[in-house]
């Protein structure tokens, strides 16, 4: 009997070790995305399933934060491996200027995602039919730690406007600036997503109102001269959202996935991967995963440095890095 306990023993023993050994294996990889309405976090949810099921012994999880400053900040405090970034905060985070003053963020490119498509919204019945007509207006420019923020101010500058006299400006994330909207205590906002954003759909089905998107790409010219030609000018096509009824002549810039100079080159290499093969999993979450391509991996295409495992993967795959 004493053997026998001791066999036992032995046995709880080993399992018990065995189970310390796999979760002293088991990481997590912390991916920052953005609000619920906007097209970072069903994207970054995508790509978490993806790394999880496919990376051995690593478990990804996608966070809700403010957007791309947030993650950014993240990033640089280590309590996040990967994050969404528009290409313009990411350089001001590279660089340590604007919101990221005195601090430079040593971040990396794992790959270039989708452009990001900068939408000015109002209804019919505020009386916004140009950005000239932004002034005197109830606005929101974004929330707080998101690069809607930082390319909204820019696209008011560029229009002869001041953020702070001319307007009196709210900090609310797309799904917020929609209800505000409806609610009338807003007269129109300023969201950077994809196309097309989930809260901005909401609106424009909404019954008794009538969606009114405001053109700008004018601006763009303007506003590549002062920021290094960042911008591109883009069309939201007619029919993108319920309820529009004509072309919508906007300003764009690209996405991009970034991290850390931490990373090793082995786990860029394995995550950018990843995301490519898997591909068709990523589209059936959110169609701008379609612009998840190798030929979108142009240097040229991200100010920030490439990581060397992700240069490393596209330039197998034929990508002129």
């Amino acid at each position: 009997m004493k053997r026998g306990f001791t066999i036992a023993l032995a046995g709880i023993v080993s399992a018990t070790l065995a189970l310390s050994a796999a979760q002293a294996q088991q990481r997590t990889i912390a991916i920052g995305t953005g609000g619920t309405g906007g097209v970072y976090y069903p994207l970054g949810g995508g790509i978490a399933n993806v790394i999880s099921k496919n990376l051995p012994n690593t478990q990804a999880t996608a966070e809700v934060t403010g957007g791309s400053v947030d993650n950014l900040k993240l990033i640089n405090s280590g309590q996040s491996e990967i994050g969404f970034s528009m290409a313009d905060a990411a350089v001001d985070a590279l660089n340590g200027v604007d919101k990221f003053k005195g601090t430079k963020v040593p971040l990396r490119t794992l790959m270039v995602l989708y452009p990001n498509i900068m939408h000015v919204v109002s209804i019919d019945g505020t009386g916004v039919n140009t950005m000239a007509d932004l002034k005197g207006k109830r606005v929101s420019t974004g929330s707080p730690g998101s690069a809607t923020e930082v390319m909204a101010f820019r696209v008011i500058e560029a229009a002869g406007l001041d953020k702070d006299k001319d307007m009196k400006r709210e900090r609310l994330g797309a799904a917020e600036s929609v209800n505000a909207l409806k609610d009338r205590k807003i007269d129109a906002f300023f969201w950077v997503g994809g196309l097309p954003t989930a809260a901005v759909t909401d609106l424009g089905a909404t019954p008794g109102v009538k969606i009114k998107l405001i053109d700008h790409s004018d601006l763009v010219a303007k506003m590549n001269a002062k920021y290094n030609n960042l911008y591109a000018t883009a069309t939201i096509k007619t029919g993108t959202y319920p309820g529009q009824d004509k072309d919508n002549k906007v300003s764009a810039v690209w996405n991009i996935l970034v991290t850390n100079d931490k990373m090793s080159d082995q786990d860029a290499y394995n995550i950018v991967k990843l995301i490519i093969d898997k591909k068709a999993d990523l589209v059936a979450v959110h169609k701008d995963a379609a612009s998840f391509t190798v030929d979108n991996q142009v240097k040229g295409n991200s100010p920030v440095p490439w990581h060397p495992g992700a240069v490393k993967f596209f330039t197998e795959r034929g990508a002129k890095m």
